[in-house]
């Protein structure tokens, strides 16, 4: 009876090699789980960082378009301009833009600025925005970290130029092309839109 007994219980029982198998197996199967989901976390966490750089550029590229379109500039009033200085820098595109402009973040009429600054061998994408008549007050700020390339260009003769000032040309151009190049995901992506100003662009 106690002989039967033992038996029975050994047979429901698992042995030290089956656990050893099973807790192997088990750990296989965790690890690739695990690397799964690790891949689709990078992958998840790298697609929202492009998003976002994303995101920001096409938000910059509104404000700027919008801030164009308002542009002013009266021949009979030097404080009013519009300036577009082509430069590079490390070979990529870095323009210096400046206009007069009827901004939403202060009444009255507003300087703006935008241009690229270099640190650690990256390229930041500055605005500043001031009064035209006080000196000192000014406000500045990074719009965007990391580009690749800052592009304007006034339409002239229907033909695009990368140089514009309104001392020189008497009025505004027609049309303003804006380009902004940043890196996606390894791959270069320039995201462009263009302003038509209202005030000053015919003679």
């Amino acid at each position: 009876m106690s002989l039967s007994f033992n038996r029975k219980h050994r047979a429901h029982g698992f042995t030290l090699i089956e656990i050893l198998i099973a807790t192997a197996i088990l750990s296989v199967v965790l690890a690739a789980i695990y690397s799964t989901f690790s891949l689709a976390y990078r992958a998840i966490e790298g697609m929202d960082d492009s998003m976002m750089k994303l995101q920001e550029t096409r938000k910059a590229i509104d404000i700027l378009r919008r801030e164009l379109d308002s542009a002013y500039y009266d021949a009979d009033e030097d404080k009013t301009f519009l300036k577009i200085l082509d430069r590079d820098v490390y070979g990529k595109p870095a323009v210096q833009l400046s206009f007069t402009t009827f901004s939403t973040l202060r009444p009255g009429l507003s300087k703006i600025s935008y241009y690229i600054e270099e640190h650690d061998k990256k390229l930041i994408l500055f605005k500043k925005l001031e009064s035209p008549y006080r000196e000192g007050d000014t406000q500045g700020v990074d719009i965007i970290e990391d580009m690749e390339g800052f592009t304007i260009e006034a339409k002239y003769n229907d033909q695009w130029v990368k140089t514009w000032d309104t001392e020189i040309n008497k009025r505004m151009p027609d049309e303003i092309r804006i380009s902004m190049a940043v890196m996606v995901r390894g791959q270069k992506v320039t995201l462009s839109d263009v302003a038509r100003p209202r005030y000053g662009s015919s003679l």
